[in-house]
């Protein structure tokens, strides 16, 4: 099991098709929909994979997205993806000094 921890305390965190759900309802977009270089999109992914985890394993789970958010550092989010294999997404989406360049 996969955990993360927020504030101190650990919390199961996984995909699953309620994370999915979630995401969908928070964004009004698939989870396979996300932005590539978004790291809004990284970190409501990872709280809806937290709060669904935390339902399936009766685990009180209480705190909103922006307290999430405010919670968590580059290097957890980056440290969760490696963890399933996601980890150049994160971690472009998390580097300061990146640079995108947009063609139009």
């Amino acid at each position: 099991m996969i955990t993360i921890n927020i504030q101190g305390r650990d919390y199961p965190c996984e995909i699953t098709m309620g994370a999915m759900l979630r995401f969908k309802r928070e964004t009004g977009r698939e989870a396979q929909e996300m932005g590539k270089d978004s790291i809004s999109d990284l970190i409501t992914y990872l709280w809806c994979c937290t709060a669904s985890a935390c339902n399936r394993d009766g685990v009180e789970f209480g705190l909103s997205l922006t307290d999430f958010a405010d919670s968590l550092t580059p290097d957890q989010i980056n440290g969760y993806f490696d963890r399933l294999g996601g980890a150049s997404q994160a971690a472009a989406a998390t580097d300061p000094k990146k640079k995108t360049s947009r063609k139009a």
